[in-house]
């Protein structure tokens, strides 16, 4: 069986910047202590009036094709990552398609809300191992929520963010490579959180012309996060006889960065260990990890044969890991 490598990396934050100012002065009290302390968020970014979830992954695709130096007619498979879509229907990814001119990939949509990059990422890996006209799969994780923001729940309105990562697979034959995944479902938490209408194209609007808004229904656990995240590191370095330690970078959801610092400590690992980019692009949902991943090798913070784990979770709640060796892309 052929194994899936990530070839080429991309991200794109839209122009306009929302420091925590914003906030300071929309609410009349200081968030912007908090949120450095508490979340690690300094600036996020909102799209433009004229842009949709669509045209924030066209410009993340781009930026990973260029550095898989590959051209849009060369991708054989389209996936999109998104709980924001365009519109209901059809699906986001035939629009990105149809922008970025990839005249010759399939295309399907996926939504696993936060979790979905990686989830995408392990499903386009499993189109390319198991089917050989699948040479180059480009997989999209894109985020509009700044459209949904309900700015009454001032606790939760000033993380969310808009962004897109993305990255191109293709076939290897080193040592590099995606070395194993696991997801995880739990469907209990369905009704906690999420957008229960609409897109960003085309919102729904109700009769006093408000538009749909991202609904907290319930309190996640305070442990869910480290609780879940710990238990899909140690399953992923079990199946591959190696220890939490053993693994050179990690990748986690960036949401809450005490969680990821409360997950580092029950695996005893320094904090260094995990690449964050909330402090500059805030809480970009299913596009976070592919963000942080694309950052992380803009830095040239990977290099050959790195040991790496991606976690992410999100609404649903759905979870998914993957641990791969990085290779020379």
């Amino acid at each position: 069986m052929r194994r899936a490598t990530i070839a080429g990396t991309g991200l794109y934050a839209p122009e306009r910047v929302v420091p925590n100012a914003y906030f300071d002065e929309l609410y009349g009290e200081d968030v912007d202590s908090f949120l450095r302390e508490n979340r690690n968020i300094e600036e996020r970014r909102y799209a433009a009036e004229d842009q949709a979830t669509s045209d924030l992954a066209v410009e993340a695709a781009r930026d990973a094709m260029t550095d898989a130096g590959i051209e849009p007619a060369d991708v054989d498979l389209l996936l999109v990552s998104t709980d924001t879509p365009d519109q209901i229907s059809p699906s986001t990814a035939a629009v990105v398609q149809d922008k970025l001119g990839a005249r010759n990939a399939a295309t399907f949509d996926i939504n696993t809300a936060c979790a979905g990059f990686v989830t995408a990422l392990d499903t386009g890996r499993k189109f390319l191992e198991t089917d050989e006209q699948y040479d180059r799969v480009l997989v999209i994780g894109a985020y509009l929520m700044s459209r949904f923001i309900d700015y009454d729940q001032k606790n939760v309105a000033s993380l969310f963010a808009d962004g897109a990562g993305a990255a191109v697979l293709a076939p290897t034959t080193g040592q590099d490579g995606i070395l194993t995944s696991t997801l995880v479902s739990k469907g209990e938490y369905h009704d906690y959180m999420g957008v229960y209408e609409g897109g960003t194209a085309c919102p729904i609007t109700t009769e006093n012309g408000e538009t749909q808004r991202l609904a907290f229904r319930k309190d996640f656990p305070d442990d869910f996060n480290p609780d879940h995240w710990t238990d899909l590191v140690t399953t992923l370095t079990d199946r591959l006889g190696v220890t939490p330690g053993d693994v050179d970078q990690y990748f986690f959801t960036q949401i809450n960065i005490l969680s990821i610092r409360e997950t580092l400590d029950r695996l005893d690992l320094p904090y260094d260990r995990a690449h964050n980019v909330m402090d500059r692009f805030g809480y970009t949902g299913n596009a976070c990890v592919a963000m942080a991943l694309a950052d992380a090798v803009d830095q040239k913070l990977l290099a050959p044969g790195d040991l790496v784990v991606m976690i992410a979770s999100g609404g649903g709640a759905a979870l998914a890991g993957m641990a791969f060796r990085w290779g020379d892309a």
